[in-house]
């Protein structure tokens, strides 16, 4: 039986339109999760991730979590699950890709929409280590990120279910969409550009050579930067090459766990034209698209007193699976 959302999602008054919802829950989720304990996390290719974490008792769930394009554990969405996962009683480790754990990684790759061999590397080693159900949950990029490795890893997959919120299933239109033209798509794509446009220039310091540094300063758009610097880094042929092979949206038949996809409509950073139609095909696909809640946003409540619906059905979905 498909998962049912616990209540409808009504957007928070005033908070109706798709940026609003995007931008406010930005803003507005908790900037503290609970006490956390760092990792650093040793890679099969001599590189390393941190992780942060805290565990629950024997035999409760332990929630894996995967953070969006330049988040980290530290982002609101993150620390909002976190807490919910503790109210709970589970334990929880969220992973923070190469570079995003306040340290410059190690080797010149950095992390991308179809890295799946860190977040597995973890998954691997927790699934040795607790007791109970391991769960993952992603969002935006990182959804994406748990998507291929469900689809990938199959029956195998380390994890008991899933949810993935915001993912960009089609990586080449969702390029084209927050690169596009207005005000609020400049305001996400800047955003974006400015801080791994920081971190390019630091490797390329590190690694000269490692790709074009002038292609990566001519860069105004997300798919330039992808061709200039991911595709080289990451061995790609170039932005293209990197969406195609890196996009979840065709092989969702392939996931064999329990997986929540939740995505609104009205999403300025995912078209809804890419969102799964119809999942009906693959019985371990849970498919909720609601008609607003923007992209990671999902803000119901009042904007004096807001809550996070998005958040509180991943955790009501995955509480389900036990």
């Amino acid at each position: 039986m498909s998962f049912q959302p616990t209540e409808p999602f009504a957007p928070a008054r005033f908070l109706a339109s798709p940026n609003a919802q995007t931008i406010y829950a930005s803003l507005v989720r908790p900037t503290h999760a609970p006490p956390l304990k760092r990792e650093r996390w040793e890679l099969p290719d001599g590189d390393f991730v941190n992780l942060d974490s805290f565990d629950g008792p024997p035999g409760a769930p332990h929630l894996v979590a995967l953070h969006g394009l330049e988040g980290s554990s530290r982002s609101g969405y993150m620390n909002v699950t976190l807490t919910g996962a503790q109210a709970l009683g589970w334990g929880a480790t969220a992973i923070n890709f190469r570079s995003c754990g306040g340290e410059t990684n190690r080797l010149a790759r950095s992390y991308h929409s179809g890295d799946i061999e860190d977040a597995l590397s973890v998954m691997r080693h927790l699934r040795q280590r607790v007791t109970g159900p391991l769960y993952a949950v992603g969002f935006s990029l990182g959804a994406n990120v748990l998507l291929r490795l469900l689809e990938d890893t199959g029956d195998n997959s380390p994890v008991d279910a899933a949810a993935a919120v915001s993912a960009p299933y089609d990586l080449s239109i969702c390029s084209k969409a927050i690169d596009g033209p207005g005000p609020f798509q400049k305001l996400y794509r800047d955003r974006f550009l400015r801080t791994l446009k920081q971190k390019a220039r630091e490797k390329l310091r590190l690694f000269p050579g490692a790709f074009d540094g002038e292609a990566l300063e001519r860069a105004r758009t997300l798919r330039a930067f992808d061709d200039a610097v991911t595709a080289p880094l990451h061995g790609f042929r170039d932005a293209a090459h990197y969406y195609e092979a890196s996009s979840s949206g065709p092989q969702l038949h392939a996931i064999r766990r329990p997986t929540l996809l939740l995505s609104a409509e009205d999403d300025p950073i995912i078209p809804a034209s890419t969102i799964p139609k119809d999942v009906s095909g693959n019985p371990h696909l849970h498919r909720v698209v609601t008609a607003q809640g923007g992209h990671v946003g999902f803000v119901a409540g009042g904007v004096l007193t807001p809550r996070f619906w998005g958040e509180a059905q991943v955790l009501a979905f995955l509480s389900a699976q036990k």
